[in-house]
């Protein structure tokens, strides 16, 4: 992700799906997407379309999956 990253609202998005469909980050990022748009909060659970979302500098902690085996 690069610096600066900016993210377009459309029709019916919420935050947590906007960052999630664009990106993959879910909802331990909400916050620090919030704290680099001061406001944003207040818009209301839906964005209005065309609203723009800066994500934040630092890129999301490594995400990790544990292995499931057919046979444990």
């Amino acid at each position: 992700m690069a610096a600066g990253d900016t993210l377009v609202a459309r029709q019916g998005d919420t935050l947590d799906l906007l960052i999630w469909r664009e990106r993959g980050l879910g909802a331990a990022d909400i916050a620090g997407v919030l704290a680099r748009n001061p406001g944003l909060a207040g818009l209301g659970a839906v964005l209005p379309i065309g609203a723009p979302v800066i994500l934040p500098d630092t890129p999301p902690a490594a995400r990790s999956v544990p292995l499931v085996n057919l046979w444990d």
